[in-house]
């Protein structure tokens, strides 16, 4: 039971809240419930989790006032309090440890205390208490070992309410060391740490920096499967020194001390829990009587009752201790009944075979004893070798199991393979053996050039990759580059006199192409009629630049379509640019084989160059 003299309610409550509960429990997988563990879990990753709940009788009183002093009668402020706790940990690489605790306060029950005109309401309803992440790292000590330690710490996330007394509205922060450790049937662990929070008044109570403490010891039943034992944790004051004339050096109302007998009980994956214990000091927080109930899922730890490291679950002989081998049946047996072990029935013992699992041969060399035999010494048995010859690699595919690596897979070995990433062709040319092709030899490999018999450049879009500047594709002749015009007229700027170029020398390769509509386009801004008179001038500037340069006028025709067509978006300036355009659309002639022929009206836009 913790009393205050209630002379001091006005000035705690100009201080702010504080958090009542004074129980914290272990993380869940923990063996004890207050008491922290210093193992880290066993796998490279272990979950576990946990509710518990907390009841606690008169953890809040406070003394009336007679004729302005503390009275002999006492009102309970916080009769009543109980608190769950939803945890969960997780635990990385057998040494870290990541936890976090969710307290609710289920049940607030108590009585308003009223002096001078200055009354402590007692807090009501399910509130939610400041939310505790936590973590963890092992320093040293096996899960069953005797001795092992462990640092952490919480920090405390100002989520309760002051009013309900399940917040002080700081962060807190909580560093700890923890030791424990198992000798035969007994379990032990010993906490100590710092409560780091603001200083606060509570009556004639001073809250403030804490120091921790914490013990336990459990004997342990039915092969580690229940437990019983006390524990005792609590906390004291550090900083008392702002106030040395109303706070002495030690008084139990700045001590908090509670025990708990609790018991566990394992049907594993769960584990049950049952506790309860007084308080022995007048420190806030610190109940008359506190009451747990828990329940946890915890995988159990893997055993190993021979201590010989090979847990019980693996472990043929797990009674008597052993050594580590690769047969499941004696794995963990001692030397005596591995010699008489040939599971192989080679003629070699087990002890001595460097294949205990396939038969062999004997061999002076004691990595090969007992193993087949390998002709190339690559480590694979000459019956499984598909190059027993010539040193390779393993491969789950028979036929290459044992052959040099061959990473591409093109069925020249990486040895000879000038192009070993990359899947090619034979060739008797060393430097280009295993390489894919580049049949018109402009540099871009046949399997990425969109036009691989026609000798051209990089460009970002796969569809104009390796190609010249202009090429026919489908029924288009497709352009790299668009047409450049003088500023809001139709002259051509001699930087596309190599693009136009390029443009009639595919008339002059494809003379059955009788009729081309060169189309002209505009962007959005301006008027419709305006800009269709531009792209119809722009369209008859390019086929007089052709007609001049010898393509038969009669193959071409030009019309302009102002902004009716858009491939872009007008209302962007990338938009913009590739709707201004020309484009070369065949009528009548032949269709180029072995491409696609877009259906849409328009060909594919080509990078769009800064505008003019």
């Amino acid at each position: 039971m913790s009393p205050l003299l209630f002379a001091g309610v006005a000035r705690a409550q100009e201080t702010g809240g504080f958090a009542l509960d004074r129980f914290q429990p272990a993380p869940s997988g923990d063996e004890f419930f207050r008491v922290e563990s210093f193992r880290t879990g066993d796998g490279d990753v272990d979950f576990s989790g946990m509710v518990l709940v907390d009841y606690a009788r008169h953890p809040l009183t406070v003394h009336l006032l007679v004729d302005g002093e503390p009275g002999d009668e006492v009102e309970a402020v916080v009769s009543d309090q109980m608190i769950m706790h939803v945890g969960a940990s997780l635990s990385f690489f057998e040494r870290l440890q990541l936890s976090l605790d969710v307290p609710i306060a289920i049940l607030n029950r108590g009585d308003a205390a009223t002096n001078d005109g200055v009354t402590l309401q007692p807090p009501t309803g399910t509130v939610v208490g400041d939310l505790r992440p936590g973590m963890r790292l092992r320093l040293f000590g096996e899960a069953d070992a005797a001795f092992g330690a462990a640092v952490g710490g919480y920090i405390f996330v100002p989520t309760g309410s002051e009013e309900s007394y399940t917040s002080n509205g700081s962060v807190r922060g909580h560093p700890g060391l923890m030791l424990g450790g198992r000798a035969g049937p007994v379990l032990w662990g010993l906490n100590s740490g710092v409560l780091i929070q603001e200083r606060a008044t509570i009556g004639n109570t001073l809250l403030g920096t804490e120091f921790t403490f914490g013990g336990g010891v459990a004997l342990l039943a039915a092969d580690g499967d229940f437990q019983i034992g006390p524990e005792v944790y609590g906390s004291t004051l550090l900083d008392k020194h702002d106030e040395p004339s109303a706070l002495p050096a030690f008084d139990t109302k700045d001590t908090r001390l509670e025990g708990i007998l609790g018991m566990k009980g394992r049907i594993d994956p769960i584990v049950l829990g049952a506790g309860a214990g007084p308080g022995f000091t007048k420190g806030v927080g610190t109940a008359q009587l506190r009451a747990l109930l828990s329940i946890a899922y915890a995988p159990a730890a893997p055993r190993d009752r021979d201590d010989d490291g090979i847990y019980d679950d693996d472990d043929a002989c797990p009674d008597v201790p052993g050594v580590r081998t690769d047969d499941p049946s004696t794995n963990g047996c001692p030397l005596q009944v591995l010699a008489a072990s040939d599971r192989d029935r080679d003629g070699i013992f087990d002890q001595d075979d460097a294949c205990p699992d396939v038969p062999g041969v004997a061999d002076a060399d004691p990595k090969k004893n007992g193993c087949p035999p390998d002709r190339d010494g690559d480590g694979i048995p000459d019956g499984q070798d598909a190059c027993p010859d010539v040193p390779g690699v393993a491969n789950s595919d028979p036929a290459k199991n044992g052959c040099p690596p061959d990473r591409d897979g093109d069925g020249i070995h990486d040895g000879v393979d000038a192009c070993p990433d990359v899947p090619g062709v034979a060739s008797s040319d060393p430097a280009k053996n295993g390489c894919p092709l580049d049949t018109d030899g402009d540099g871009i490999l046949d399997v990425a050039d969109a036009c691989p018999t026609e000798a051209g450049k990089p460009n970002a879009d796969p569809a104009k990759n390796g190609c010249p500047l202009a090429f026919l594709k489908g029924e288009f002749i497709v352009i790299s580059e668009q047409v450049q015009f003088e500023f809001g007229k139709d002259g051509i700027l001699p930087v596309s006199e190599g693009l136009l170029t390029s443009v009639k020398e595919v008339f002059d390769r494809n003379p059955a192409i009788t009729r081309v509509l060169i189309e002209g386009h505009t962007d959005s801004i301006g008027n419709a009629a305006y800009n269709r008179n531009l792209s119809d001038r722009r369209a008859a500037s390019v086929r007089k630049w052709l007609v001049a340069r010898g393509v038969d006028d009669k193959r071409l025709e030009s019309k302009g379509f102002g902004f009716d067509r858009p491939i872009g978006d007008n209302a962007t300036d990338a938009g913009r640019q590739m709707n201004r355009r020309v484009e070369f659309k065949v009528l009548t002639g032949a269709q180029q084989p072995g491409t696609a022929v877009q259906k849409s009206g328009t060909a594919p836009p080509a990078p769009p160059p800064p505008r003019p």
